[in-house]
């Protein structure tokens, strides 16, 4: 999209969250909420919050400035496969 919008003052950002505690995990286990919250067992994941904190900041920076790809992740995730666990 953003070579699609070139030549426009329209800029165009991708975000790419880890591990954020949502309801996804429920739906994905059907309801089972002691599973979905295994999901984050170890280690302090994203909110939701935390999210839409770093796109209001790539909305409010300077017109100039484009964030093409901003990937946020906790800081125990070390890429997608790997979250650093803390022993239970």
């Amino acid at each position: 999209m953003n070579l699609d919008l070139a030549g426009t003052p329209i800029r165009v950002s991708a975000v790419d969250p880890g591990y954020v505690e949502t309801e996804f995990s429920e739906v994905r286990f059907h309801g089972d909420k002691e599973r979905a919250q295994g999901v984050y067992r170890g280690f302090r994941p994203l909110t939701g919050d935390d999210v839409a904190d770093a796109i209001a900041y790539v909305v409010n920076l300077p017109e100039h400035v484009n964030v093409v790809d901003l990937v946020i992740v906790p800081t125990a995730q070390r890429n997608v496969y790997v979250v650093d666990r803390e022993q239970d």
